[in-house]
């Protein structure tokens, strides 16, 4: 099945490199560009996209905002975004806007095609120590952090979920969770499935922005 990618960002030749290592790629296919998010939003209504690389920073409408509204709409593409430093506030709020992680410009192309497949796939699992130190470092911008019993849906899980959820939100992968809890892979993916469907999320990227917010982790990975 062929991933099809759209490349959103105001730098010609930035697109123009990306482009050429996902055309040489047999499962990969860049069926769409825009120079800014209002054009990116114009592209998306009469073309499919599975995978969408945003950039953050972009005149007339930004990656954020961008992303904010695609994922607002009925079966969205996954959006990936791109910024240029590891701990940026503008991939904070694409993660709360929808996104399904980030990655950096700079970011060695095997890892770039890695985590398009990985977005692709579902599993959303871009970079997730990486971000937890994001999350660590602006947490205090979540506006309902510490607020767990005002956010009920957390009662839908089981005493295991819950347990899985804080070991996810903490950066640590499924083979490291069934590690930690003595669990099998399958067992732990299971799991996780089970928390995506009862809270309605997309995947585990929403899962560790839900767990802050929520408060059932704090700031620095500490479970409340």
């Amino acid at each position: 099945m062929t991933i099809r990618v759209m490349l959103v960002d105001d730098q010609v030749l930035l697109r123009t490199g990306f482009r050429m290592v996902l055309a040489a790629q047999p499962d990969m296919d860049v069926v769409a560009e825009a120079g800014d998010g209002v054009e990116a939003l114009q592209v998306l209504r009469s073309t499919d996209v599975d995978v969408v690389l945003m950039d953050v920073r972009m005149p007339k409408l930004d990656g954020v905002e961008a992303t904010r509204r695609i994922c607002a709409e009925p079966e969205p593409p996954k959006v990936l975004i791109l910024t240029t430093f590891d701990l940026d506030e503008y991939a904070f709020s694409g993660l709360k806007a929808g996104a399904s992680g980030f990655m950096l410009k700079d970011v060695p192309p095997g890892e770039l095609l890695a985590a398009i497949r990985s977005v692709h796939s579902g599993d959303a699992v871009v970079a997730p120590s990486t971000t937890r130190r994001l999350l660590d470092r602006f947490a205090p911008m979540l506006p309902s952090a510490g607020k767990e019993a005002q956010h009920q849906e957390l009662n839908r899980l089981t005493d295991r979920e819950r347990e899985v959820m804080v070991l996810v939100a903490q950066g640590l992968s499924n083979g490291e969770i069934a590690g930690r809890l003595v669990l099998s892979e399958a067992t732990v993916k299971t799991h996780v499935g089970r928390i995506l469907t009862k809270l309605g999320l997309r995947d585990r990227v929403q899962v560790v922005v839900l767990a802050y917010e929520t408060g059932l982790v704090r700031a620095g990975g500490g479970h409340a």
